[in-house]
């Protein structure tokens, strides 16, 4: 059910920002729409999801209206801080929205739009099940506007989807594509590697795979073990064997050379595209520090400086939204450090990288050692721009360090 909230200060029952927040009327803002349902718990899942036997008292078919009512409350408080601007991108995040029906969406979709506008040419997109993405489903969601469908892949081997408790079938991965094309929706295709038993075969098998079905923009994922899952408690019993980091490296290596080959090109360190036009815009708004709200038990949201987040459970969500209550149950405004930390974490992660210049004076003295380590780029380093290489992706942690410290 999701690792613990942060710590921060409670949040106001109105969900009222500060009152000397003031939001930029040019800057992008983002939507996000969490949909909290699975109908299992996959064993490396730390995501804040669901299943029917947890929502004790919340229901899935009330789920659009609540969410509904947030939405309400964030244009009165977004009108306090200044201009409400129109939403450049929406984002469906779960769990598995398409477990909702079409219709549920598409009304989340619509109030989200009478909400705030959607400025021309919004990517919004929705993360889905391959099991879940049918012709109907697929051309519904287009009608209403969607422009992107994102479906949970993982693998294209029975036995790694095995060893991560996903229960899709294989083939419908290429059942999905088939009806997101139809429907005249951009593909993107997530993967998760490093699972217990998965070798460097079966991932180049799913590479393959992946490859062979084109889609527009690939996710590739190292396996994390998040503390309280249960592949965590699995490996820590010694029923399964902990993630190999040089296999983990291999295989990235290969992922970015078989996507390379096949005219992806890399824009952040775990995501591919077909050109620029099919970058995650939604995805890049995160890592370049901009605007968005998240609506839905647990989501988390930036605006103006400030960063808050709703409470967890779907029960507690809907109790305080039906009792006219904002659902955020803490919030934070990081501090001139914090800040740093985080942009120089963020930014270097993106092709763009971020510019030499501002950096502290102590850590550009970093930058020419980290070019001599081969870690980031030093043609780019020339140009005023930290961009990491190859080796780099592979230990971005230890740029941050360097370039932080």
């Amino acid at each position: 059910m999701g690792s613990a909230l942060p710590l921060g200060e409670p949040a106001p029952a109105d969900g009222m920002l500060p009152h000397d927040v003031r939001t930029d009327p040019f800057a992008d803002f983002g939507v996000y729409l969490h949909v909290p349902f699975c109908r299992v718990r996959c064993g490396y899942c730390d995501f804040n999801t669901y299943t029917a036997t947890e929502l004790r008292g919340a229901k899935q078919e009330e789920y659009a209206d609540t969410l509904l009512r947030e939405v309400s409350l964030a244009r009165g408080v977004l009108t306090s801080a200044g201009p409400v601007r129109p939403a450049s991108t929406v984002f469906f995040g779960g769990g598995t929205p398409t477990l909702l029906p079409a219709g549920d969406l598409v009304r989340m979709l619509d109030g989200a739009r009478d909400a705030f506008g959607f400025a021309d040419g919004a990517e919004i997109t929705v993360e889905a099940n391959p099991d879940t993405v049918t012709d109907a489903v697929a051309a519904e969601l287009a009608a209403a506007g969607v422009t992107r469908l994102s479906i949970g892949m993982q693998s294209a081997v029975p036995h790694v989807l095995a060893a991560l408790d996903r229960t899709h079938e294989p083939a419908n991965v290429a059942t999905a594509v088939g009806a997101a094309r139809a429907a005249g929706l951009d593909v993107s295709l997530d993967l998760i590697y490093g699972a217990p038993g998965e070798s460097l075969d079966d991932w180049r098998r799913s590479l393959d795979t992946v490859v062979g079905l084109e889609p527009d923009h690939v996710s590739a994922y190292a396996l994390i073990i998040e503390d309280g899952t249960k592949l965590a408690r699995q490996i820590r019993r010694g029923e399964v064997p902990a993630p190999d980091d040089d296999l983990q490296a291999d295989m990235y290596e290969l992922a970015d050379q078989r996507l390379s080959t096949a005219a992806y090109d890399w824009y952040e360190v775990s995501n591919w595209s077909r050109g620029s036009a099919h970058r995650s815009r939604h995805n890049l708004a995160y890592w370049r520090g901009t605007d968005w709200w998240g609506f839905g038990p647990g989501a988390h949201s930036h605006i103006g400086g400030v960063r808050f987040w709703n409470v967890k459970h779907p029960a507690a969500y809907a109790q305080r939204l039906a009792a006219g209550e904002s659902p955020a149950a803490g919030r934070e405004r990081p501090d001139a450090a914090s800040r740093e930390l985080e942009e120089v974490l963020l930014r270097t992660r993106i092709r763009e990288g971020m510019p030499v210049a501002e950096l502290r004076t102590e850590s550009r003295h970093a930058v020419a050692a980290l070019i001599a380590d081969g870690l980031i780029d030093g043609g780019a380093a020339v140009h005023g721009r930290i961009v990491l290489t190859l080796r780099g992706r592979l230990l971005a942690d230890a740029v941050v360090r360097a370039l932080t410290s």
